[in-house]
Order: C-alpha cells, then sequence, then structure tokens
C-alpha cells in the first residue's frame, strides 16, 4: 500500500513537499513516480525515479521547479515543489511498479500500484 502525505493549500511561488511512504513492501525494488489530475484532465506525469534512485525524469512542465528523491532507508519516495504555480493544481499520486532496470518509466499503464492520492491547490 502507498500513502501520500504533504499536500495542501499554497500561493503561488510556494513550497510543497510530498511524500509516499510503503507498507508491507520495500521499495528499494521499484521504479517508483508522481502523477497528477486536475479536474476534468486527463492523469499527467510528474516525475519518475529508477529504482536505485539513479535514473530521474521530469515532465517538461514541472522541470527546474520539481525535484524527485528516495530514500530506501526510510521507504519513503519524495517530490520537492518549489515555484509553484496555480497550473499546478490537482490531485498528487504515488505510484510504483518493480524494476531492475536503469532507467525510469513515465506512462500511467507502467505502474503497478497507485496510492490513493493527496490534494494540491495553488492559489494566485
Amino acid at each position: 500500500q502507498l500513502v501520500e502525505s504533504g499536500g495542501g493549500l499554497v500561493q503561488a511561488g510556494g513550497s510543497l513537499r510530498l511524500s509516499c511512504a510503503a507498507s508491507g513492501r520495500t521499495l528499494n525494488s521499484y521504479a517508483m513516480a508522481w502523477f497528477r489530475q486536475a479536474p476534468g484532465k486527463e492523469c499527467e506525469f510528474v516525475a519518475s525515479i529508477s529504482w536505485n534512485g539513479g535514473s530521474t525524469d521530469y515532465a517538461d512542465s514541472v522541470k527546474g521547479r520539481f525535484t524527485i528523491s528516495r530514500d530506501n532507508a526510510k521507504n519513503t519516495v519524495n517530490l520537492q515543489m518549489n515555484s509553484l504555480k496555480p497550473e499546478d493544481t490537482a490531485v498528487y499520486y504515488c505510484a510504483a511498479r518493480t524494476s531492475t532496470y536503469r532507467g525510469t518509466y513515465s506512462r500511467a499503464s507502467e505502474y503497478t500500484y497507485w496510492g490513493q492520492g493527496t490534494q494540491v491547490t495553488v492559489s494566485s
């Protein structure tokens, strides 16, 4: 089970740090990612990280503002979001899949496990 936390309401230009924790499994053999879905829009890739943290990937819309990281010892994956914009408003989901591949995955269909999501609202 994946559980997201850290969402909330923030003003434009502010920061939030999302965390994804796993229960019942260790994440050190899983590739991880964050996706988001705004009202009336499709699920959108945000960022991904390989099982060992050696590779990361970001959507163009968040490059330079968001940073994905993982702490396998703590069994968590984090998304540091800086310089937030109103268009970042969405429900953010953590996703996982087993992987021995050194790269990352950016399609929602490639992930097996999903959290329930955490709401991020950025006011203008």
